[in-house]
């Protein structure tokens, strides 16, 4: 009972506690916020990017493609572990928008928008016909008009705030879209014919997948239409990807492993085929590791700023360090007294860890709750920042971000709460066992009473 009673003694008496207290509020406040920031940050990044690609890929990254799709997609789709299966042409192109000048280098997707639909988040990513995806492709200024859907950036403008400047109806624009097919050896199918393949569409509608260098470099055309254009048309037709969603009940790496046994499977069985040397480099994919070049990035930042914060949680077992080293040696005359009656060393370690025990759990309670109420008023207290000073964390006409991230997880709130707690231990630890050492002899002289 002692240990209770003089732990909180401590506490609240020794002033210099406060700047303990305070110090280990801050850490815990500053980590808080930054680590929930950054969370969010990186768990709506991966969302989009899963929306953006389905569960699962089936593909090559050569712009040859590959052959035989259709009847591998027909394997697919007799799966019990498949939702839906979309075939995907993914080339480069130019973009001559009509009546001016400029040439564009962007990457153009072929793709059906009802299947896409089914496997991916291609028809919430649309603006104009997000009710009705199957008129995608139809600009709804000529029917007859052969469409394409433009990644949002190539053709609209961002405000302040992030917001679009939508009209009531899509432009009436026509782009030139000019594409190098190739045969299946990889060689140019036009060699000595202009070279080139060239086709007018029509914009339909804009694509917002939130994800920078998709919606300022990607442009949606349909599925046939596209492989007129690379070369992939013809005899044995050809696709760069199956885009492949699982079924609610199937987990991700299940899913794809027995995606990746059908497609050894299949190959085998084509091995004989006239263009069967297409197949060695498919490649079976989780959208995980198909996005992993863009991914790993986030993650890396969002690695370096723990690893930045576990070095701020140094100093906090410094500052504590101190405090107690300090208080020990202010109370030598009360250690002394409490080992004259019979008090063991592991009691006096128990005592002044008791106490920096208090001093975590008090120091991280206000540090939680002050970044929690901060967190709740973050984006009210930007908005009002810029409205006074023209100030914003993230430039919303450059950086793809709405909201700032504030969805505190309580996970990532129990591991900073018990770091900071540990780390009071820490610092409390050699001060206590000095303390533990002090002899009552020594302590108690008449010279230092």
């Amino acid at each position: 009972m002692y240990k209770i009673i003089l732990a909180l003694r401590y506490l609240l008496r020794r002033r210099i506690t406060y700047f303990a207290v305070l110090a280990v509020a801050l850490c815990v406040f500053i980590v808080v916020v930054v680590m929930t920031v950054m969370t969010g940050l990186v768990r709506d990044f991966k969302q989009k990017n899963h929306q953006f690609v389905g569960d699962c890929v089936v593909g090559t990254e050569s712009l040859v493609g590959f052959a035989y799709y259709e009847d591998f997609m027909n394997m697919l789709e007799g799966a019990d572990f498949i939702e839906g299966v979309s075939p995907v042409i993914k080339n480069y192109a130019l973009l001559n928008p009509m009546g001016t000048e400029r040439t564009i280098g962007v990457e153009i997707m072929g793709i059906d928008p009802v299947r896409h639909s089914r496997v991916s988040g291609f028809g919430s990513m649309l603006h104009y016909r997000k009710d009705d995806v199957s008129k995608a492709f139809v600009p709804s200024y000529d029917s007859n008009l052969p469409g394409c859907v433009i990644g949002i950036d190539l053709v609209l403008s961002r405000d302040s705030d992030g917001r679009y400047y939508y009209g009531a109806a899509p432009i009436e624009m026509g782009v030139a879209v000019s594409c190098f097919p190739l045969t299946a050896k990889g060689s140019l199918a036009k060699a000595g014919a202009g070279l080139v393949n060239t086709k007018t569409f029509y914009y339909s509608d804009t694509s917002h997948s939130g994800l920078a260098r998709v919606d300022s470099s990607l442009v949606y055309l349909p599925f046939e239409e596209s492989q007129v254009l690379c070369g992939m048309s013809g005899r044995d037709k050809r696709a760069s990807w199956l885009h492949i969603k699982f079924k609610p009940n199937v987990k991700l790496e299940d899913g794809c492993k027995q995606v990746a046994l059908l497609w050894r499977k299949f190959a085998e069985e084509r091995s004989g085929e006239r263009q069967a040397e297409l197949l060695s480099t498919v490649v079976v994919q989780s959208w995980k590791d198909y996005r992993r070049a863009f991914i790993a990035a986030m993650e890396k930042e969002q690695t370096m700023m723990t690893v930045m914060f576990a070095l701020v949680g140094l100093t906090t077992v410094f500052i504590v360090f101190v405090v107690f080293y300090m208080i020990v040696s202010h109370k030598s005359k009360d250690i002394g007294i409490l080992k004259s009656i019979g008090v063991s060393n592991r009691d006096i370690i128990r005592l002044f860890s008791g106490f920096s025990f208090l001093v975590g759990v008090l120091g991280s309670g206000v540090g939680v709750i002050c970044g929690w109420v901060f967190l709740l008023r973050i984006n009210q207290i930007e908005d009002w920042l810029y409205e006074q000073f023209k100030f914003q964390l993230w430039d919303r006409t450059i950086y793809v971000i709405g909201d700032i991230p504030n969805q505190v997880e309580f996970s990532v709130l129990a591991v900073i709460v018990l770091s900071a707690i540990v780390a009071c231990l820490a610092g409390a630890f050699v001060p206590s066992w000095q303390a533990a050492r002090l002899e009552p002899v020594e302590t108690l002289q008449v010279s230092r009473l």
